[in-house]
């Protein structure tokens, strides 16, 4: 059985749009709604999609042409434990809530910049452009 480059990587975009929506949606129930983040699915569902995101982010990255110029996928790697990071501040129910509001935007922010990186293929993200 094959496995289609294409296929992989659109699994891969919808699992990223859905580990952002999980995580903004968690993000505004962490303001206003805590008790919800205590709901079962709720707790677990994110991990499945963030592991489906790295499951299909490794073997896109195992079809890169080896010994290739890849400094925007280090790039990525690198931001991806700085929003894993943030993450965990900004959903920490014990930090003060400023901090996690923080935590919350420096992670959106970052998750942009991997986004951005992934379009352009360069390290600068959208910056490469200017």
């Amino acid at each position: 059985m094959t496995i289609d480059y294409a296929t992989v990587k659109h699994l891969h975009t919808t699992a990223a749009t859905l580990s952002i929506a999980f995580f903004l949606t968690r993000g505004a129930w962490m303001l206003w709604a805590p008790s919800m983040l205590q709901v079962r699915w709720v707790r677990i569902a994110p991990h499945v999609v963030d592991t489906i995101l790295l499951v299909a982010g490794l073997w896109l990255a195992s079809q890169l042409a080896p010994g290739g110029p890849h400094a925007w996928l280090a790039a990525k790697v690198v931001a991806l434990l700085a929003y894993i990071a943030l993450g965990m501040v900004a959903l920490k129910p014990s930090r003060p809530k400023p901090v996690r509001i923080a935590a919350l935007v420096a992670a959106v922010a970052t998750f942009g910049y991997i986004v951005s990186v992934a379009l352009t293929k360069s390290p600068l993200g959208f910056l490469a452009r200017l």
